[in-house]
Order: structure tokens, then sequence, then C-alpha cells
């Protein structure tokens, strides 16, 4: 985030994550890359004893019970080191834990969250299926009663911490008779018996997070681990789609800020022709415009940190505005990445910076927690009905009515 509108306790709690993304060893970074490691405990256990777990979470379950603003400083922070990192950090104390704390009952939050926050157990979250991608309503996963139990029986992919997780968050139909709102229920599930984790993923980027897929083989889990109750798994989901995606987006410009950083020193250095390559427009334009795509990214993250924190704002125009913010960073990101690579030149294709890692990290980005295409959706859907309930009633000037030839008949037809 930007330094010059953080307070004194918001640049410290900055340079916390800071001093914790430096403490990051070089050689789980290159293991991850390399799958040598396939989920780092480590880091997540260094993560709760520094108490940067659960950022928005009550301090009374291990959090920090700070704002959405304060989430997006950190975030910035630890997507520095790794974005592989940074998903890990991101799925487990920000989405699972706000799900619990949110719908979850006390007993859960003491059993599920406090743990968690101390980097003592990890934990996932299970959407997507082999079926079903954007589809989350076409979950093929079924959960049905057995006496005072739920019996579980289906499969999640693509699960970041598949691998190393101890809870899932699994959404599975309880009511398939019912409308698709209603059908869905919202589980945590322990590592039981039952339960599979399958790594089977050669990932692009983002490697080293047990990304794989979760088998529930008639898993058994009394109805009391059910967040919102039975078929009440649509308000868990939609609630869950903000962390997750305005998340991303802020863990997203600290993964690729290194790349500027890199361009930046590397064509400050690097001669070509009798002079450093930064003095050259076809490249130090690319710099400066990368500078300015990283200020803007930063500002709707910031913006709609703000506006999550108001308390203040509609849900639908949150929903708008965290989706926008998730395309527009995700693909800015992606941009600033290729061109930093693009302005370093060869060298930065190879092993000897770190810049080929990130782009094919920064990849994952525009794809995972809903697609930016499902995130065109949801802005378009969402400010379409803004627009008709409060944007065309607001006391502002109708500026339509400004052309010369507004009111001329028989010009304005609609249909």
């Amino acid at each position: 985030m930007f330094d010059y509108i953080m307070s004194e306790k918001q640049k410290k709690l900055r340079d916390e994550a800071r001093d914790f993304s430096a403490w990051v060893p070089k050689e789980m970074v290159l293991a991850m890359d390399a799958e040598k490691i396939q989920f780092p405990h480590e880091y997540l256990r260094e993560a709760g004893r520094r108490n940067l777990l659960g950022i928005r979470i009550p301090a009374e379950y291990g959090g920090r019970g700070l704002g959405w603003v304060e989430d997006g400083i950190v975030a910035e922070e630890i997507g520095v080191a790794s974005y592989s990192l940074a998903c890990l950090w991101g799925v487990g104390a920000d989405i699972v834990c706000e799900a619990v704390t949110k719908f979850g009952s006390e007993e859960l939050k003491r059993e599920i969250v406090v743990p968690l926050l101390k980097g003592e157990v990890y934990a996932a979250e299970g959407l997507t299926e082999p079926r079903g991608g954007s589809d989350f309503f076409g979950a093929a996963t079924v959960a049905r009663k057995e006496g005072k139990d739920w019996v579980i029986k289906g499969q999640k992919r693509f699960i970041v911490g598949a691998e190393g997780a101890d809870w899932f968050l699994i959404y599975a139909v309880t009511d398939p008779d019912a409308p698709p709102h209603k059908r869905m229920t919202a589980f945590m599930v322990p590592r039981t018996a039952g339960v599979e984790s399958r790594y089977i993923y050669g990932l692009m980027g983002v490697r080293g997070g047990g990304a794989g897929r979760v088998l529930f083989n008639d898993v058994r889990v009394p109805e009391r681990f059910a967040l919102n109750g039975i078929n009440g798994g649509f308000t868990v989901f939609t609630k869950m789609m903000i962390p997750e995606r305005l998340g991303t987006a802020a863990m997203t410009i600290g993964s690729v800020r290194p790349a500027l950083e890199i361009a930046t020193r590397y064509t400050a250095r690097r001669k070509a022709f009798g002079q450093e390559i930064r003095n050259f427009q076809a490249v130090g334009f690319k710099v400066a415009d990368c500078s300015m795509l990283l200020d803007a990214a930063r500002s709707m993250v910031y913006a709609s940190c703000l506006a999550a924190d108001s308390g203040t704002v509609g849900d639908g125009r949150i929903r708008r505005m965290v989706s926008g913010t998730k395309k527009f960073v995700t693909e800015t990101s992606w941009e600033i990445a290729n061109n930093c690579m693009q302005v370093v030149g060869g060298i930065g294709y190879t092993s000897v910076f770190p810049l080929e890692r990130i782009v094919r990290d920064i990849r994952l980005s525009m794809i995972w927690v809903g697609t930016n295409e499902i995130m065109q959706l949801i802005i378009q859907n969402e400010w379409y009905k803004e627009f008709e309930e409060v944007l065309s009633k607001e006391p502002v000037r109708d500026v339509e009515g400004d052309a010369a030839a507004a009111d001329e008949p028989d010009e304005k037809i609609y249909e």
C-alpha cells in the first residue's frame, strides 16, 4: 500500500510483514518451485508464531482484529517472497478462518480457528470439481443424512493445500431437489477416514503448495460441522468470494512488484550502444508504464478495502468493486510481468533472474478464485442493478439532454 496514507501502526504492521518475507529461505522458494517441497509447513508455523495469520480475525481467536486495509497491506508484503506462499497464507487464514468465524459455532471457532492461526494446523477450500469449475451449482459432491451425521461422497480438484491440510472447507449438495441457491451446504471436514488427497498436477507455476485432488469416500461428519446450517452453503460461498478475490488482488501486487524492481535495477545498469538502456524510450517507457500500472492497481485495491471496511457500501456494489479489482489487478500484473521480462531481454528468460518464475506464477491469478470472465459477468450484472436502483435516481445533472438535438422527435428509438 502507499506509505503516505498509512498510519504509524499500519507502517509497523507492514514492516512486520516485510520482515517475515525477508525471513523466507531462498532454499524454500527454490525447492517449492522444483516440487521438492509439496507443502511448506515451516512457513505457516512461522507465520503463526509471528501472529501474521488472520489479520481480520478477532483477537480472541488469535487474529489481529484489524480491517481490510491492514489485510491488504500485509497481503502485498506476503506476496513478495512467493505467490505460492501467498496463496497458502490467504486460503487458510483469510478464507477458511473467516468462514468459520462468521458462520461456525463457538465450539468450531475454538476447535479450528485458534490452532490454525497459531500455525499448528492447516486448512484448504474445496470448490472446483472435475466436471465443474465456474459452475459452482453444478457440483456433484453430495452429502446424505445418516442418523445424526452427514456422509460426504465426491471429489474436488485443483485444491491448494490438498497435500498438507488438516481441515477442508467443502461444499456438497444436501438437497438435490431444491433450487440451486438452496441445495448446498458448506461443511468443515477434518482429514479423517475416507479423505484421500492425490497430488497429480504438474503446475506451470505456483508450485509447492500441495495443489491436488481430494477424494471424499463416504466421509462421516457431525452436523455441527455445517457452516450456516444445512442448505446454507450459498450464503457462505458469496461471503467468501470477497476475501478470495480481494485478497488475491492484494497479494498479486506484492508478487509482481519484484519484477518491476528487478527490471528497474537491470535497465539502470545494463549498457548498450555506450549508455544505460534506461535512456532508450523503448525500454524506459515500458518501465514507466509498469510503475504507473502498479500504482493504478494498488489504488483499486485500497479503494475496495476502504469500501469493505466502511460498512456503508451495499453487498452488490462491494461485489462489483471487488470483482473489478481482481480482474484489473491480475491482468495489469500480467502485463507488468511480461513487460519487465521484455526489457531485461534474453537473460530474463533464464533462471539467472526470478522473472521467469514470476511470469509463470502470475498467470494463475487470472484463473483461480473465479476466472476473469466470471468477474466480468459479476461486474455487468451488479453495475446494471446499481444503475437502475441507485445511480439513475441520484440528484445529478442529466447530461444526455445537453446535446443540441436531444429533443429531436423520432430519433431515439429503442425497440
